[in-house]
């Protein structure tokens, strides 16, 4: 297992993760990329899209990996938290200035805040034979 720290250095390294969230009482997956904000995952959005209404106010699990199949090593991180709109014009405004580029089509102009609530993780490293 790995200490916060290292979790959190971790997920900086990635551009890319993956929110874990319920829809329609199911569960669903969606890949995203992020950008951390201290020990939070923020997210980019825009209004009315479908991840940011079934997230909001909604506890969630995120998570990023890293592996080298050819050397059967990696890492994988999870961090469990509350995912909030950011509402505060203020703090949209300093969020905006984070390295998180808008990959998807559209105005991207809304940000989610998943607080860094509970965070693990842990290193694969290959057997020798």
């Amino acid at each position: 297992m790995l200490d916060q720290r290292e979790c959190l250095r971790l997920l900086a390294s990635v551009p890319v993760g993956r929110v874990a969230f319920t829809e329609r009482a199911l569960p669903a997956i969606q890949p995203v990329n992020f950008v951390l904000d201290g020990t939070d995952v923020i997210l980019r959005t825009n209004v009315g899209s479908k991840l940011g209404l079934a997230i909001r106010r909604a506890v969630v699990a995120f998570e990023a990996d890293d592996f080298d199949t050819e050397r059967g090593s990696g890492w994988s991180v999870t961090l469990l938290g509350e995912a909030r709109a950011v509402t505060d014009p203020a703090e949209a405004e300093r969020l905006s200035r984070l390295p998180l580029p808008a990959w998807a089509p559209g105005p991207r102009d809304r940000y989610i805040r998943i607080s860094g609530r509970y965070v693990s993780g842990r290193r694969i490293n290959a057997v020798a034979a």
